[in-house]
């Protein structure tokens, strides 16, 4: 069944700044999404302090539009527990209109705290079908923000099947990786993207080579950089999909060229409102004034009609470009220069002997205010004209007169610093009254707690060994058959990467097996992204896969964590891994309270202090892995080669000469970039009996055998046999990652 099309669009811009907020509005937006002085994606760009956050709230409203804050960051313990709080309480109040939440733990403290705050889920969430917006939707969020990479059929498909808002982006810069997926400009220098630090590594060049170390891509080094998403041509078929909300990203853009994309999408948006898609054309000169505005080396399309296509990159360059002409600005100008006024009709009565009255009235509402007793003129009368050349005078109101009346006699006299005393009053009383619409209540301190969780976490205790468990997990045959052989390995993750969709259960059943055989514990990865025809894929193996006897699954991602919930009837059988990131104990408690899962991975980005400050009693540490520092639906391979529909390892090599590996993995068809560096805690074991975790991860991705067996020979020192060792024993380069330096 086809998506119909919204009769109702909403134009969502950024601002990164008041005077951009102002202009955007201006220029059109229905609503527009900023950041704060904590918690946002952009650290880097102006935000907004709290009294001008204040300010943008009730600007929005005054002007009928509303005002999201983004929240889309990860929180620490000390965050989520001390400041979040009193943070968002004083815009809550004020009436802001949604938050836009990256983080699981954030999404339920603002269910618990402020429950009439409307939840947006992020893009940073990675939702990518049905499954995971069913299940956010379930849980509280009243918007899905999609992944970039979704295609217009995968949008209809949730617009469908979920009752929920849909938001996509239809302008501005595109990531590479898809969005909360991405470690490499954290693992690299510290700055997160799950922090809003993001230093933008993939704008950088790289050369490509193969496993012969052939050069594959001379010319182009811009292999990960795209160009910046335009859809205005296409903006009906969106909206058929079921997008209710089009998002222009941008936050640390200019207020011009904000107003400049903003107009042109409004008068477009406008136009197939109005008029349907029948007739739908954009012309030339207003697809040069989008060119000219900025652009990434041109534009794109994105993901809306292509899985990936070599098309979206960047090519020879990586520069953002904008025109010089300062015409081009010039019809922006007036967003920008000029204050939005509402329209309002008012009238003035002047009797003498009587209290001079002013009405002022719109659409919604209507005041009225007295003044002084009008007076006999002595001297020289009042004049409607000059009473009406002053009061129209609205300065740095919101307002503008409509249509403005006078009623008077002919010989009054009032001082006119009465009447304009009395013009302020009264819109200063229009503009309460609209804002005490949208003002809250103060939202309640005491946070429903879970006995769930409790009970969980007693349970678990209970079944818990007085040592951690041992967990090998494995991309590599070599490293699943290493893993067979150690009697202290207690639990074997196979990872999804090892199988193909024609092998998948004939080979399971043998892997399982063979764990069986050596009394190991078995969960199943999923894959890393669980986009529509792989949803299809595993639809159709269920019932076979759970005839296996699994000990359960590792999930990646929301989607996949609401697929399984309706196969899986013991949700303990679930494990996370660490891209469901559980940062702060509240992350962890959401799990188990709203889904039933306790057992989480500890995600990489925290520091040793952090970690012991955290519970990580049901939570595995990673101790040793080359880390995924990327996962595209960009393929690598198929931009600098060709797609062969065959698996495989290449890899790019930075301006130091550093070389990271990257896998396409076509099965589900995504690529996967891992760090240069394993990650290596081993050395580090006399700090693990404080973490107190509930087992340490070993994970094989690319190693040789003699490499898997060189680090299963060190953990068993260190982790079993309780000795300590250096890395260089067994690793010729490695990383601690960010145990030692953390994230900001």
């Amino acid at each position: 069944m086809k998506a119909e099309a919204n009769t109702e669009l909403e134009l969502l811009a950024p601002a990164g700044s008041f005077e951009t907020l102002k202009a955007v509005i201006h220029a059109g937006a229905d609503a527009v999404y900023v950041g704060g002085s904590m918690f946002g994606a952009r650290a880097y760009a102006q935000n907004f302090n709290r009294e001008e956050m204040l300010a943008a709230i009730d600007y929005g409203h005054i002007h009928n539009r509303k005002v999201f804050l983004t929240v889309n960051t990860l929180l620490k313990n000390r965050e989520i527990n001390t400041a979040l709080y009193e943070y968002l309480l004083p815009y809550y109040e004020a009436g802001l209109d949604a938050v836009i939440v990256q983080d699981f733990g954030v999404m339920n403290f603002i269910r618990g705290h402020f429950p009439a705050l409307p939840i947006h889920a992020s893009t940073q969430m990675t939702i990518t079908g049905v499954d995971g917006a069913r299940l956010l939707q379930e849980l509280g969020a009243s918007r899905i923000v999609t992944a970039r990479e979704l295609s217009l059929e995968e949008i209809a498909a949730i617009h469908r099947e979920v009752d929920v808002e849909i938001e996509s982006f239809i302008h501005g810069a595109l990531c590479y990786s898809y969005s909360g997926q991405c470690l490499f400009s954290s693992m690299l220098g510290g700055r997160s993207g799950n922090r809003g630090r993001c230093a933008q590594p993939c704008r950088l060049p790289y050369e490509v080579y193969d496993e012969k170390h052939h050069l594959l891509n001379p010319g182009s080094p811009y292999i990960l950089s795209l160009k910046d998403l335009n859809t205005l041509e296409f903006l009906p078929q969106i909206a058929e999909s079921g997008v209710y909300s089009f998002k222009i990203e941008g936050r640390m853009k200019s207020a011009q060229y904000a107003a400049g994309i903003v107009s042109v999408y409004r008068y477009y948006m406008d136009k197939y409102l109005d008029e349907g898609k029948e007739s739908y054309a954009v012309t030339k000169e207003d697809a040069k004034k989008i060119y000219d505005f900025g652009n990434r080396n041109g534009f794109t399309d994105g993901y809306y009609h292509a899985r990936n296509d070599v098309d979206m990159l960047t090519g020879e360059t990586s520069s953002h470009s904008k025109s010089s002409d300062e015409r081009t600005y010039q019809l922006v100008s007036g967003y920008i220069e000029k204050d939005l006024k509402e329209k309002i009709n008012g009238k003035l009565t002047l009797f003498k002997g009587k209290h001079a009255m002013i009405q002022v009235w719109d659409e919604k509402f209507q005041v009225e205010t007295g003044g002084d007793i009008v007076q006999q003129a002595m001297k020289r009368p009042l004049e409607k004209e000059t009473i009406l050349e002053k009061l129209n005078k609205t300065g740095n109101t919101p307002f503008v007169f409509e249509n403005l009346e006078v009623e008077m006699e002919e010989d009054v006299f009032l001082p006119m610093t009465a009447i304009n005393h009395m013009r302020q009053e009264a819109l200063d009383l229009l503009k309460i009254k609209h804002l005490k619409l949208y003002r809250r209540k103060k939202a309640s301190v005491v946070f429903p707690e879970s006995p769930e969780w409790e009970q969980y976490c007693e349970e678990y205790e209970d079944k818990t060994a007085e040592k951690p468990d041992i967990i090998i997990s494995s991309e590599s045959e070599s490293g699943f058959r290493q893993a067979l052989k150690r009697e202290w390995v207690t639990d074997i993750y196979l990872d999804s990467i090892l199988y193909t969709h024609g092998n998948l259960i004939s080979k399971l059943r043998e892997d399982v097996k063979s764990c069986r055989e050596a009394e190991k514990r078995v969960y199943f990865m999923m894959p890393a992204i669980f986009r529509a025809d792989t949803r299809a894929f595993y639809t159709g193996i269920m019932e076979e896969l759970l005839l296996l006897k699994l000990d359960g699954f590792v999930i990646r991602s929301y989607d996949e964590l609401g697929f399984l919930k309706e196969y899986v009837h013991d949700m303990a059988q679930i494990r996370l891994d660490a891209g469901l990131y559980t940062f702060s104990d509240g992350a962890k408690k959401a799990f188990v309270k709203d889904t039933g899962v306790f057992r989480d991975t500890i995600p990489v980005e925290l520091n040793r202090g952090e970690l012991l400050h955290r519970s990580n009693r049901m939570s595995d540490l990673f101790v040793y892995g080359k880390l995924p520092l990327m996962i595209s639906a960009g393929c690598v391979r198929k931009n600098t080669v060709s797609c062969k529909k065959q698996s495989g390892i290449l890899y790019l090599k930075d301006r130091y000469g550093v070389e990271f590996p990257v896998r396409n993995h076509c099965p589900d068809c995504y690529n996967i970039l891992y760090n240069a560096k394993p990650l290596f805690l081993l050395h580090l074991s006399e700090d693990f009996g404080r973490i107190n975790p509930a087992a340490f991860r070993i994970h094989f991705t690319l190693e040789e055998e003699h490499e898997i067996q060189a680090v299963l020979n060190f953990a068993g020192k260190t982790l079993v046999d309780g000795g300590t060792g250096h890395p260089e024993e067994c690793l010729s380069d490695y990383t601690n990652g960010h145990y030692k330096r953390g994230v900001e």
